[in-house]
């Protein structure tokens, strides 16, 4: 005789149902549906790339003022700003012959030359800088380091932006 055949039947296991859930199941739709709504709000909030068509690369008149712009020496707080305002002017109305050969602006000075900058850049907002054309005329104009970065920045902005 066969000691196998002295076993008894293997049992079935019971049947297993979808109902109900193991306990901590119920958490797992809310978790799923928070996980969606960061997503969906980080997808919302990231920067927007513009399309091609709005893409304007830098020609190389634009690039060569920012880099001459960048090789300026920027006077240090209680230093005279004077010679750097008047290479900046000196660079702005440079660009601006190079642009257009008879362009009124080569005889502006004083407001109207600012109102002439910030009617080509808004964006650049020169006209509340009026020491970039006064500045180069006063005997002793002193600038702090805030002031100077802001009209670096604005003189930029204009050569990027500018029409």
């Amino acid at each position: 005789m066969n000691p196998l055949d002295q076993l008894e039947p293997l049992i079935a296991p019971p049947a297993i149902s979808a109902w109900p859930p193991a306990p901590g199941w119920w958490l797992l739709p809310i978790v799923l549906a928070a996980l969606l709504w960061g997503l969906w709000r980080l997808w919302q909030r990231r920067p927007r790339r513009q399309s091609s068509s709005e893409q304007k690369l830098i020609d190389p008149l634009r690039l060569a003022a920012l880099l001459e712009l960048e090789r300026l020496p920027t006077p240090q707080a209680g230093e005279p700003a004077g010679p750097w305002l008047q290479q900046l002017n000196q660079l702005l109305k440079r660009l601006c012959q190079s642009r257009q050969h008879h362009d009124p602006s080569l005889t502006l000075s004083g407001r109207a030359w600012l109102a002439y900058l910030d009617s080509r850049c808004p964006a650049a907002g020169l006209t509340r800088w009026m020491v970039l054309v006064e500045g180069a005329y006063r005997a002793d104009v002193r600038l702090d380091d805030k002031a100077v970065a802001g009209l670096q920045q604005a003189v930029g902005t204009w050569i990027r932006k500018h029409v």
